[in-house]
């Protein structure tokens, strides 16, 4: 049966709604979650021991617990924090970029990468595997059939690797050394006032058409529609995918996770016509279309 996983939180939320919506995903029917801040290092609510502190609480409930790194590094400083995630020998890490791989690997320590990786072949999955990657997560940007093929090619090789795909949320598609929501508000990228706290689900980017096009958040880029593939749950299961996962909202998660375990069991069907949520979802990269079409 496929796995169900919990991202990490990629908007700028309190320290006690961080607290808070972690006590309640300790009851939900996900087997993983993942912690950490993998967008900003400005956002310091929550520190390294925090985040540990955490994951024991989540192991503790029997939860599977990784941590995932920055995915955007850009000072000393960060690098100094990423150190300390590697370091640490409790938790598995979910490396988000090349400095993190190569942490991981000069320390011999099995890790798994995340969306933000750009693996597009099976023989960067071999190179990856005999240096320690115990899994991987398919780029939100690729197709079913792209993944299809790698998949195959994995088995002609002997190579087993678990696989998670992206399932549902706003799509992380770039980052960038500027924060947007800070410019947003005329206001220097150092001196943002941790305006994205007022945005717990990002800043609504509309076209003159009035048409959602992208989500801000901070010096992150997300899609303005929800990408949705519940429907896609019985023929991932069928052609091996080992998990799927579900990015984290303010509102309305416990419901989504709900569902999602759902249909993985066989409960429910997966095309029921009633969304989850009222704005129409997108699923077109994962049919090789353009990421905001539904198809």
């Amino acid at each position: 049966m496929l796995s169900l996983s919990l991202g990490p939180i990629l908007w700028f939320w309190s320290r006690q709604s961080v607290f808070d919506f972690y006590a309640e995903a300790a009851e939900w029917p996900v087997d993983r979650i993942h912690l950490g801040e993998t967008v900003c290092s400005r956002r310091r609510e929550l520190k390294l021991e925090d985040w540990l502190a955490l994951a024991r609480e989540l192991a503790a409930c029997g939860k599977e617990v990784v941590l995932s790194s920055q995915t955007l590094i850009e000072s000393e400083a960060d690098l100094r924090t990423l150190r300390r995630l590697c370091e640490q020998q409790e938790f598995r890490v979910e490396a988000n970029d090349q400095s993190a791989m190569q942490l991981l690997i000069d320390q011999g320590v099995p890790f798994v990468t995340g969306p933000a990786v750009n693996i597009y072949n099976s023989a960067t999955l071999k190179i990856l595997a005999q240096r320690g990657l115990q899994g991987w997560n398919l780029p939100v940007e690729l197709s079913r059939q792209t993944l299809e093929a790698l998949l195959a090619e994995l088995q002609e090789q002997g190579l087993v690797l678990p696989v998670e795909v992206f399932a549902w949320g706003f799509l992380p598609l770039a980052w960038s050394s500027r924060c947007f929501t800070a410019r947003h508000y005329n206001l220097p990228k150092d001196r943002c006032e941790f305006r994205c706290l007022q945005h717990p689900d990002g800043l609504s980017l509309r076209s003159r058409e009035s048409q959602e096009l992208f989500r801000l958040n901070g010096v992150s880029t997300l899609s303005g529609y929800r990408y949705d593939l519940l429907r896609e749950l019985p023929s991932m299961a069928a052609m091996g995918v080992d998990a799927v996962r579900l990015s984290p909202e303010w509102q309305g998660m416990a419901e989504v996770v709900q569902r999602f375990d759902a249909v993985r069991r066989g409960e429910q069907p997966a095309t029921d016509p009633l969304q989850l949520v009222e704005a129409p979802p997108c699923n077109g990269y994962w049919y090789g279309q353009p990421g905001m079409a539904s198809a």
